[in-house]
């Protein structure tokens, strides 16, 4: 079974193919701003690079967000598109969820684990976890101030990371239960594939046609002022 799975949930763009849940291969940018333009062309590479072609993947999988109102947009567009094309069933992601399985063998049982994406000025975007990947708090949005996950810092050690994870290292320095990894976190194709891998065997596709990001809060625009005359 192979799975091409993309993310461009954030400024990074990331592309990973697995098969039967292995990886085979992943390409990730950082460079902002021009990695969705490089999408298809990393899409295409890393199957021809494994030593297939594209119409003998099984499925397509992509990171649903939250995230970037662009990136996703961008992300679940080009994945639908191949779908359409190739005849692929859709498979979808929680960002935060793929971000939390990258580093979850690494910690204890007793642990929580909160993924962040920075959400713009005290905002983030964040979820909960078991070290056993059982979510504990949905995905939502939170203004972070020294009040925060008070009630989870009571229990035991919290684990903050991913790019949101610096507004809370100020505000919860004297929280000892408070910890952050000193490797920043991002999200990535690789474990967006692998539990699209468990995605698919228990049939949990999408439907093309319905289907959008998980954009979780509307997109803000600023509206020009008026001019006072």
């Amino acid at each position: 079974m192979l799975i091409l799975s993309l993310d461009t949930s954030t400024a990074a763009c990331s592309v990973a193919l697995h098969k039967d849940g292995v990886l085979l291969g992943c390409y990730e940018l950082f460079t902002e701003r021009t990695s969705s333009a490089m999408l298809t062309t990393l899409l295409n590479d890393v199957v021809q690079q494994a030593g297939f072609k594209l119409n003998q993947v099984d499925a397509i999988a992509v990171a649903k967000g939250p995230g970037s109102y662009t990136g996703l947009r961008i992300g679940v567009s080009t994945a639908k598109g191949l779908c359409f094309a190739l005849d692929k069933p859709l498979l979808a992601v929680n960002t935060l969820t793929a971000m939390m399985e990258q580093i979850r063998a690494y910690f204890p049982a007793n642990y929580i684990l909160c993924p962040m994406i920075d959400a713009r000025r005290m905002e983030v975007y964040c979820a909960l976890y078991t070290t056993e990947g059982q979510e504990l708090l949905p995905t939502s949005a939170q203004i972070i101030d020294s009040h925060s996950f008070q009630e989870w810092l009571t229990q035991g050690p919290v684990v903050f990371f991913g790019d949101g994870a610096e507004k809370c290292r100020v505000l919860l320095a004297e929280q000892p239960n408070a910890l952050f990894p000193t490797v920043n976190v991002v999200p990535s194709a690789r474990t967006v594939g692998q539990l699209a891998y468990s995605a698919y065997k228990a049939g949990q596709f999408e439907n093309l046609v319905t289907f959008e990001p998980f954009y979780l809060k509307d997109f803000m625009t600023t509206q020009p002022r008026k001019a006072v005359l």
